[in-house]
């Protein structure tokens, strides 16, 4: 495993410890996990599923303001953390330290089912706690599949978060190298490095890929197998990476902290069959009020403290949120219901507006909000990247692009403003941040 601070041998993370000879003291403990250093955390991780009761990943991306939320709702009672703010000093704290290797260190059994805690966001208020296991984490891997030494895992995400922890898990069940990312550093310097380690399968979301595919580093790595997740993956970002790397298998999974993973797409194409909705042993979906449910043994268990809210429906589905339009045989994602614009009574999708706008063969990705409006409640307004080469934006592209909207889209989802920007804020979760006006 390969850090940008350090490397880390698959039988010296089993073997050994950053805790010091103190991992004993978690036992049966509710353990929050906040270090800087990612390799740290997935070492402490290691270490103390099967002898802490329940272990948190606090991701470095999420403000130190929600921590007492977390410390109260998770009841921890031991933090491992090199970052801890003075005023939670006063519960038991434990700083990890270099690698030692302690014999038999993983020799002793399972003493408890781990619960693993993920948090969402939290981007717009106070993250939610979602109740994971190992089980349930692991469950759409194939531990029956190994893969070859020559395979080398790498995303974007932080593997405190749910896409990130799946690259992780992976890498560990398959025995293969795995190269994390650094928020500190670069695209293009993450590209770099991914390509001096001759990496072969990388994740990140569609945003990530589109940053990735703006810098001249792209070309650095030659991947066999690349995956998008987190968000919608539109045909713009599949046709732009399969041009980039045309000799890698392309694929999109649909994932999220509480349903888990629901289904992989390989085929080239923006959705999914309409036929992926039929019932396997492993997952069953269906679609309610127009938003996909999912319900299987990925799914989580439920939240931790702090919401009223229930996880699953009354028949065990979890409701995603993510809403579906039927076209011809395939299903495609148009956004979320939480995230609709109402321009006069009617409802605007911000993705499937970006979709139409990535298409255009001068722009490189954009971002679609609202804008208040005292006549129509409010109106549609795109941010939007051009493509390097397009040079200085002018009157023309702008009408160009607003030709090109008409010609797909109802004039009410027809953006009304168009701004050219030189680039989109991306949070360190990989996806675009949308604040609404």
């Amino acid at each position: 495993m390969y850090g940008e601070e350090a490397n880390l041998c698959w039988n010296d993370l089993l073997t050994g410890t950053v805790l010091g000879g103190k991992g004993n003291e978690a036992g049966g403990k509710s353990v929050l996990i906040a270090t800087t250093s990612q390799l740290t955390a997935v070492s402490t991780l290691v270490e103390l599923d099967g002898v802490a009761r329940r272990v948190i990943l606090y991701p470095p991306d999420l403000s130190l303001d929600h921590l007492g939320f977390v410390v109260d709702c998770a009841a921890v009672d031991l933090i491992v953390s090199d970052r801890l703010p003075v005023r939670f000093q006063t519960i038991d704290c434990v700083t990890p330290s270099g690698w030692t290797k302690i014999a038999g260190n993983r020799d002793k059994g399972l003493q408890h089912e781990t619960e693993w805690i993920l948090l969402t966001s939290g981007t717009t208020g106070r993250p939610k706690l979602v109740v994971h296991t190992l089980a349930s984490l692991t469950g759409a891997i194939d531990t029956g599949h190994r893969q070859s030494g020559d395979v080398v895992w790498s995303t974007f995400y932080d593997i405190r978060r749910y896409g990130g922890l799946q690259i992780f898990l992976r890498a560990v069940l398959y025995r293969t190298s795995l190269v994390l990312s650094n928020a500190k550093e670069s695209t293009a310097d993450f590209l770099a490095r991914a390509g001096s380690r001759r990496v072969t399968h990388i994740s990140g979301t569609p945003s990530h890929w589109r940053r990735a595919l703006m810098s001249s580093a792209a070309h650095l790595i030659a991947p066999e197998y690349v995956r998008l997740s987190g968000e919608i993956a539109d045909q713009a970002v599949l046709n732009q990476l399969r041009a980039v790397y045309p000799t890698a298998s392309i694929g999109h999974a649909f994932a999220t902290t509480e349903a888990g993973v629901a289904f992989a797409v390989n085929d080239g194409l923006a959705g999914f069959p309409a036929n992926a909705l039929e019932a396997t042993p492993e997952v069953e979906m269906k679609i309610e009020n127009r938003t996909l449910r999912v319900r299987s043994c990925r799914t989580a268990r439920c939240y931790l403290g702090g919401t009223q809210q229930s996880l699953r429906d009354g028949d065990g589905f979890v409701d995603t949120g993510d809403l579906l339009e039927l076209r011809k045989d395939r299903y495609h994602f148009v956004g979320r219901g939480d995230g609709m614009i109402n321009v006069g009574g009617m409802k605007v999708y911000p993705e499937e507006v970006e979709a139409v706008i990535n298409s255009h063969p001068k722009v490189e990705m954009s971002l679609v909000t609202r804008k208040k409006n005292p006549i129509t409640g409010a109106l549609v307004v795109a941010d939007v990247v051009l493509k390097s080469a397009q040079g200085a934006p002018g009157g023309d592209v702008r009408i160009d692009i607003l030709r090109f909207c008409r010609e797909a889209l109802p004039a009410h989802k027809v953006p009304t403003i168009i701004n050219f920007v030189p680039t989109l804020a991306v949070a360190d979760t990989g996806k675009l941040i949308r604040l609404h006006a």
